[in-house]
């Protein structure tokens, strides 16, 4: 039986490239995202969907951008929306170091969290995998927008690790497979996309092998 995989992201997972100015519009293609690297790696057996949104927290409304940004409050929607799902990937937190929002990097963590614990009322029967953003650089157009958020961001791996670990959910650094493009400090590059993707259909192979799984790593 195919087994189904949601994707729960933010433009890393939309696909963003890295941007030249604030201006700039793109995404990368299908076949050089992260999901669909890794769903090319999964093969047959697995359904990828992408669920990438530009902007998106972990849990907090954008005063700038909107609320629909906030991860928490359109998460049950899309789960029901997709249902049943058999794995459901959240690799957000880089958006919660803007400055506008003066988090550190524990309330970041703590907002991941809050997704997975969502997750399990929603979608119970589904596996979980964390995956924490790779650390940024405050370079290029969005040096601003992020400032302060260099040295929080190194902190993340390890504080998320701790919140997938307290729930029984599998967990990825993306910072231990890829680095940020220096052109914007926030967004990979295609060959990034092709690293991650394939070591977290990696994990995937090595946590849930077959389809029998509790919901749990």
């Amino acid at each position: 039986m195919t087994r189904v995989v949601l994707c729960y992201g933010d433009s890393n997972t939309h696909g963003t490239p890295p941007m030249p100015n604030l201006g700039f519009v793109g995404r990368h293609g299908p076949d050089d995202r992260w999901p669909g690297v890794m769903a090319r790696a999964l093969g047959p057996d697995w359904t990828v969907i992408e669920e990438g949104l530009p902007g998106r927290t972990t849990v907090h409304d954008d005063p700038l951008e909107g609320a629909h940004k906030n991860g928490r409050m359109v998460l049950p929607a899309i789960l029901e929306t997709h249902a049943p799902l058999d794995l459901v990937i959240v690799k957000l937190g880089a958006n919660d170091l803007k400055a506008r929002f003066s988090l550190t990097a524990q309330d970041i963590a703590f907002g991941a969290g809050k997704l997975l614990d969502v997750i399990r009322v929603v979608a119970p029967t589904a596996a979980i995998l964390l995956v924490a953003p790779p650390p940024i650089t405050e370079s290029g157009c969005l040096a601003e927008m992020f400032a302060g958020g260099a040295v929080k961001s190194a902190r993340l791996g390890a504080l998320m690790a701790t919140e997938a670990r307290a729930r029984g959910a599998g967990f990825l650094d993306a910072g231990a497979h890829v680095a940020v493009d220096p052109v914007d400090g926030i967004h990979y590059a295609a060959l990034a996309h092709h690293t991650l993707g394939r070591a977290i259909a990696t994990l995937i192979g090595q946590l849930w092998p077959s389809s029998g799984h509790d919901g749990r790593a």
